[in-house]
């Protein structure tokens, strides 16, 4: 059954490197979907399930809207792992590419170089999303919920990501489904992971494995949603040293005082046939 996307919204066009705006449709945060209307897109076939309910299962069973409902405008994982996360995106997405960025927040650590045509966000926070000066539009709503039927077009996207949040999400059989129905042929998902969690809202299947498992476990939601070539797990993407001197400093700071550990860097992606 079709579901609706919920509360989309269309971000206000910022001036460009020559002080002219782009062409805004509407003002800040207005429902880009109209009074009362609502698109429905078709829900394919049910994906093969790759979970049972005990590895669905979260130690703490509140309502994600509760928990995620305070902005947290911080990064999660250390600088170094940004940096290769940034640098993975810009060798897969080109210039002009429609990006979708799920589970997003304030950053979604698209590099500063690249221009896309569309960057839409997803998550549960609207004012983490308002922050993200890389989104066009925003959506949100809770994917353990309403894991399908989202309102994109097939074949809508060239690029969709996902950084620091599949260990949360309890039907990702169904959420890989949609990727690939949005995904464009040729297009490519980029899932990223460190080993920091939520402990308490991460499902069992991510809480009880290893690094290894649960990359095994994110190429096998690729398998069961079909029509992806082989995923690969990247786990370390060479960083040109910054020429900004605060993020120079910032990654020197993490270092001393992380003891000279860094989140380690994992990473899935795989292409649309």
């Amino acid at each position: 059954m079709a579901a609706t996307f919920s509360k989309v919204f269309l971000k206000p066009a910022r001036p460009s490197s020559d002080g002219s705006r782009g062409q805004a449709r509407c003002g800040p945060f207005v429902r880009r979907l109209g009074r009362g209307t609502t698109t429905r897109v078709q829900a394919g076939a049910a994906p093969r399930e790759v979970l049972d309910a005990r590895q669905r299962s979260k130690l703490d069973g509140s309502a994600d809207t509760q928990f995620y409902g305070t902005p947290r405008l911080v990064h999660h994982l250390d600088a170094n792992f940004r940096a290769q996360l940034t640098a993975l995106y810009e060798s897969k997405i080109a210039n002009g590419a429609e990006v979708l960025d799920l589970c997003s927040s304030w950053v979604s650590h698209l590099p500063p170089g690249r221009r896309y045509s569309r960057v839409v966000g997803h998550g549960m926070n609207a004012a983490e999303l308002a922050k993200n000066e890389r989104l066009t539009e925003f959506v949100v709503r809770d994917l353990n919920r309403e894991p399908s039927g989202w309102a994109f077009a097939d074949e809508s996207f060239d690029a969709v990501l996902c950084c620091a949040s599949i260990q949360y999400l309890q039907q990702p059989e169904a959420v890989f489904a949609e990727i690939q129905r949005v995904l464009k042929p040729g297009g490519v998902a980029i899932i990223s992971f460190s080993n920091r969690m939520f402990y308490q809202k991460a499902i069992a299947a991510w809480r009880d494995n290893s690094d290894c498992g649960r990359c095994t476990l994110v190429k096998s939601y690729f398998a069961a949603a079909g029509g992806f070539g082989p995923a690969e797990v990247i786990k370390q993407v060479q960083v040109q040293p910054s020429s900004n001197p605060l993020a120079q400093a910032q990654l020197w700071a993490e270092r001393l005082f992380g003891g000279g550990n860094t989140d380690p860097f994992f990473a899935v992606v795989a292409n649309k046939l």
